[in-house]
């Protein structure tokens, strides 16, 4: 939509900024370690707005290092020129450009300006930046990290934007108001979860189009609509979990969303390309980590999350959480590009470690933090909490900042005018990436280190490396499940996520797989993560917090997902090639929508694209990454290669963005959910909604409550499992996991301890067991599963 802007004069109030210099130097010589003098001032760090005036302040350490001048520092106030159309792929824009001296105390370098035009919902506002000169009179740009709109990217001018005003139109008033007015209250974990990844889960891709989808399932929720497999899948949880919203990465060759093409004293011209960058979400580059990252914007007002977060408060039946996905563990290297070397430690496998023993780091980190949860969130998942370390150098070696990690979880909200702590899970595998990481990480040490005993990790099924279409799966892991059902209160289980689903895509397929689990490869892996009874072991038998992926759910494809990379895009695809094998059949790859820029390419079947792909990664690994010679070598195939050949680096390249953004468009979840099924849908949501009616069942096992599996096993792995609830109620599964069939056996009738008496009543059977078995003997195929229950 087009957004008309009016400006007035900008100029810096003198009066205002001195106040504003002496407040800084008054918390500076209060007497507070550097750190909580840090985190003081980074509660007004950026851009903000203090009546008609904004108040701006930047950490600069780099002007001291530089020896730059108090003369040479400005505030650069940029002012759009005309009307701006947000919605539109490309324009050129006019700023008139207003430089405004700054007052500077050390590395904080602050300015109160007047004339300064916030943005809001229907206004663009002025965009900012700290800019100095340096002695060959080349002006330099330093952003705002903790800037609330990046509309053009984190590596462009900020947005000046009323934050207050987003807030109080926020529609959820209501359900922060029943919270506590006098005490600061602690957000619980919730009975289960739907991890979603914004720009696959609808076909908007946008976090406004996933607010619209569940306002239109609330609205059939409110009307009592019968409801279809797609309506299902998105419902019975009380949590939505996002992966992560932060700005990511942008294209490392180019083109940049900002190119200044004009530059005078008074104005300039840019060059605009809206942000279009897929990711899934992890490649993040910390700059603007406080703000919402335009790729998923559709208006690119970051008011969309507010109102994401307002349709799940609102929603019929109860409230369901929203829980961010927050990475603090590492930067991208493209985040060098956008803070200076104080916020880095050294590089690391990702790109690179931040720098949180710095005081004024470690408190912009958790202010950006603050900042992100108070768009609406109830939850915040710590990303790779394994990574948080530092060198203590009187014991020379690598610490975890376990300490990090419990400020992280301190941190008070305020919405609505409520306080409030939101719940907390913690992604840690430590001593994760020693090689015997799976054998010896115990997903406990940040439990039992932080002192709320409602802190979560991600359980040991839940964490990356999960197979469960291999055969024996389940019974190697029995260790790992008894771990779980003794002491699993605060772990997030389940066998799906964005991280176990892409794994699964990475197997090799000559490996023992059950095939028990479908007819294809694509149906196999579908199903592993999709499993009847293995969601029976989770929902039933677990206790915890259960999560289900959406794409999992939905059946629809996954991977990594990223189209930024230039130096390494053509690696990276080397890596994902063996997806092919698991989610793209000829028949698919054949549909008119699937891999239009692979087949516009050259590779018009999937015959075709599996030939290049068998090559590509081999030539990766011969050729230590040679481009160049991968590209002769790709050309002297005989047969020749399908595609663009003959090959060069520069098409490789292309062959390998082209794969990237097919495969987005893949693995929509709007692509499958017509093909998902009645009957598996409708129980897999009874499932969750029995789930949902037992709380209790969060807790760790009891004394008298069971669990094992059949014996002797004969090629049949099934779990059995008795719980006893507060109320007199007891629950009996068993679930086939996988193997032969388990022949003509009564579930109730087994030498269970606490089993016998009788009085079971069916409670949920998976299909294909008809409605007409209400008990009694039954032959139980590879992922069929029984739930019962009784009162006594």
């Amino acid at each position: 939509m087009d957004i008309k802007t009016e400006t007035g004069p900008v100029a810096q109030n003198s009066e205002a900024t001195r106040a504003l210099a002496e407040w800084v130097l008054q918390v500076l010589h209060g007497g507070k370690s550097n750190f909580d003098a840090a985190r003081e001032i980074a509660r007004r760090l950026g851009a903000q707005r203090s009546g008609d005036v904004c108040e701006v302040i930047f950490w600069a350490p780099e002007l001291q290092e530089r020896r730059v001048f108090d003369d040479d520092i400005f505030i650069e106030v940029l002012d759009i020129e005309g009307t701006p159309a947000l919605s539109r792929s490309r324009q050129t824009l006019s700023f008139r450009r207003t430089r405004v001296p700054i007052a500077r105390i050390d590395a904080w370098c602050v300015a109160a300006i007047d004339g300064m035009r916030a943005g809001t919902r229907e206004s663009v506002g002025s965009f900012y930046s700290l800019v100095w000169r340096d002695a060959e009179n080349q002006w330099n740009r330093i952003l705002d990290p903790l800037s609330a709109s990046v509309p053009f990217a984190p590596f462009a001018p900020a947005e000046y934007y009323d934050v207050d005003a987003m807030q109080a139109a926020r529609g959820d008033k209501a359900y922060y108001a029943a919270l506590p007015e006098d005490a600061v209250h602690k957000f619980g974990p919730p009975t289960n979860i739907l991890q979603i990844h914004v720009p696959t889960a609808t076909a908007s891709m946008s976090l406004a189009g996933l607010a619209r989808h569940f306002t239109m399932l609330a609205e059939r929720v409110i009307q009592g609509a019968a409801l279809d497999p797609a309506d299902r899948i998105f419902l019975g949880y009380d949590a939505v979990q996002l992966l992560p919203v932060e700005p990511t990465t942008v294209y490392e060759a180019g083109p940049d969303f900002w190119t200044e093409i004009e530059d005078t004293e008074e104005s300039l011209v840019v060059d605009i390309r809206r942000p279009d960058t897929t990711n899934w979400g992890y490649d993040v580059v910390i700059t603007g980590m406080a703000g919402v990252n335009p790729s998923l914007l559709e208006s690119d007002r970051p008011d969309e999350l507010v109102d994401l977060a307002s349709v799940l408060h609102n929603f019929p039946g109860g409230p369901k959480k929203l829980i961010l996905d927050v990475v603090f563990g590492h930067s991208d290297n493209q985040g060098l590009r956008g803070l200076s070397h104080h916020y880095f430690a050294g590089p690391n496998m990702y790109g690179q470690n931040l720098n949180y023993r710095h005081p004024v780091v470690r408190a912009i980190l958790l202010e950006m933090q603050r900042r992100k949860v108070n768009f609406g969130a109830d939850g915040v998942r710590v990303d790779g909490a394994q990574d948080f370390k530092w060198w203590d150098a009187d014991a020379q070696m690598l610490r975890h900042d376990d300490e990090y990690l419990q400020e992280m979880a301190d941190i008070v909200q305020e919405v609505g005018g409520r306080k409030f702590r939101p719940w907390f899970v913690f992604e840690d595998g430590r001593p994760w990436p020693d090689e015997d990481w799976e054998l010896s990480s115990d997903y406990r040490a940040v439990i039992e280190a932080q002192r709320d005993d409602d802190v979560f990790q991600w359980g040991p099924l839940t964490f990356a490396h999960n197979t469960p279409f291999l055969y024996t799966f389940w019974l190697s892991k029995f260790w790992r499940i008894q771990e779980i059902v003794t002491h699993g209160a605060n772990w997030i289980s389940g066998c799906a996520n964005h991280d176990t689903l892409r794994r699964g895509t990475q197997i090799n397929p000559k490996l023992n797989i059950n095939t028990r689990l479908g007819d294809t490869r694509m149906e196999i892996l579908d199903k592993a993560y999709d499993h009847p009874a293995a969601q029976m072991l989770t929902y039933v038998a677990f206790p915890g917090v259960p999560m289900d992926f959406l794409n999992a759910m939905a059946r629809a494809s996954w991977g990594f997902i990223r189209n930024q990379d230039d130096q390494y895009g053509v690696k990276v695809v080397a890596e994902e090639a063996i997806s092919l094998n698991w989610q793209v059949d000829a028949y698919t790859y054949l549909e008119p929508g699937n891999f239009t820029r692979m087949k516009q390419l050259g590779f018009e079947n999937r015959e075709m694209l599996s030939r290049f792909f068998v090559m590509l990664p081999a030539l990766v690994e011969a050729t230590d990454y040679d481009l160049d010679v991968m590209a002769t070598l790709l050309n002297a195939v005989d047969p020749p290669l399908d595609g663009p050949a003959p090959y060069d680096a520069a098409t490789l390249k292309q062959v390998a963005r082209a794969w990237m953004d097919d495969m987005h468009d893949y693995c929509n979840v709007a692509n499958y959910v017509d093909r998902l099924g009645e009957a598996h849908t409708d129980y897999m949501l009874g499932l969750r909604e029995f789930r949902a009616a037992r709380p209790w069942l969060r807790d760790n096992h009891g004394p008298g409550d069971v669990f094992d599996y059949h014996m002797p096993t004969r090629g049949t792995v099934a779990f059995r499992c008795l719980r006893h609830g507060p109320d007199g109620e007891q629950v009996f599964m068993i679930a086939h996991l996988e193997g032969k069939p388990l022949f003509e056996i009564d579930p109730t009738a087994l030498p269970i301890p606490g089993l016998e008496g009788g009085g079971w009543h069916v409670a949920l059977r998976t299909p294909p067991i008809g409605g007409e078995y209400l008990g009694g003997p039954i032959t139980l195929h590879d992922s069929m599963a029984v739930l019962y229950t009784r009162k006594v």
